[in-house]
């Protein structure tokens, strides 16, 4: 594998131009820091999209082909997840650095055994959890260093969807479905990365998912007790109801014996002292664009191969096996 030039930026390869893979394109031409160069998607529309964001993009005709090209520094895969492991691999074979969407695939055994191979070939591997860079995650982090949050009593975790897949989700049709989608994949894995950040190992105590009779749709409903180094934490999650945005819930909550932090909306955080609510970051404009761009300084130190926070393919794997876990789970 070739040391990265420190004096170009590192040109990346695109593997999928679904909502997420336009969301990255765009992100680094605003950002900077990565040079997107090429990129691959059986969807004629996708690539259209892509050429509209950056119309210098060259579209490729195969996919291994643009992996193992010497103009190729980075992988970053955005495939749905059953295509994850077969392109990540290709690159590891190829001495490419891999950034790659979570999760790894839906079939435990099976990204085990590409985890294993990733390790096996000195691969380099990070996954696009958000919550590894984000202010609000961080803050909490500060928090719970220099002990503002005091002893941490338990942690709550709410999610839920007025309708799922949301609207700007609509055009990705597998995240509705049982085999690859739902949002405990898609939203709570988010959520139990970042527990495993702030607080270790996870231990799922007790679980139950409910699914429609269809045999086909992703889960309605879904709940969980843990366990992280004595510390509780729960999760409740469903979709349905008001068809409307506003009405969704995403908090997750550390309740601690000084104070209270509440992530929510994403991108937002608060904290209770027990004389009411303050809300934190308001110094940053846009959280949510504030985070994109850490990711992407978070990314760029992987690179470079310096210190960095983004999690590795044996992360992702913990909190898959986490999240497969809860779904297998369902409900009678």
């Amino acid at each position: 594998m070739s040391e990265p030039n420190a004096t170009m930026l590192p040109r990346v390869a695109f593997i999928g131009l679904g909502v997420m893979g336009q969301r990255m394109l765009a992100n680094m031409l605003s950002v900077g820091g990565f040079d997107p160069t090429i990129a691959w998607d059986p969807a004629p529309e996708a690539c259209e999209a892509a050429r509209k964001l950056n119309p210098n993009i060259e579209i490729a005709a195969d996919p291994m082909t643009m992996i193992a090209a010497e103009t190729t520094d980075l992988v970053y895969i955005a495939t749905p997840p059953d295509f994850h492991a077969q392109y990540a691999i290709a690159a590891a074979e190829a001495g490419k650095p891999i950034y790659c969407e979570k999760p790894l695939g839906t079939d435990v055994a099976n990204s085990r055994d590409l985890v294993d191979k990733m390790e096996a070939l000195n691969a380099r591997t990070i996954v696009n959890f958000s919550l590894a860079s984000a202010p609000a995650a961080n803050a909490i982090a500060d928090a719970l260093q220099d002990g503002t949050l005091g002893d941490v009593q338990s942690v709550d975790i709410h999610l839920h969807f007025s309708q799922w897949p949301r609207d700007w989700q609509a055009p990705a049709a597998w995240l509705s479905e049982r085999e690859q989608g739902g949002f405990v994949r898609e939203t709570f894995s988010h959520y139990a990365y970042l527990t495993r950040r702030l607080f270790g190992e996870v231990e799922l105590l007790s679980a139950t998912a409910s699914y429609p009779d269809d045999d086909v749709s992703a889960e309605t409903h879904a709940m969980a007790m843990m366990d992280c180094s004595g510390i509780p934490v729960s999760f409740n999650g469903g979709t349905g109801g008001l068809q409307s945005s506003a009405a969704d819930r995403i908090e997750y909550t550390v309740w601690g014996s000084k104070q209270v932090f509440r992530l929510y909306d994403w991108n937002r955080l608060r904290s209770h002292d027990g004389t009411g609510w303050i809300e934190h970051l308001q110094d940053i404009s846009d959280t949510r664009a504030e985070g994109y761009r850490l990711q992407l300084e978070n990314a760029g130190r992987f690179y470079r191969g310096e210190s960095h926070t983004m999690p590795s393919f044996r992360d992702a794997l913990a909190v898959q096996v986490l999240v497969e876990d809860i779904l297998l789970t369902e409900a009678s």
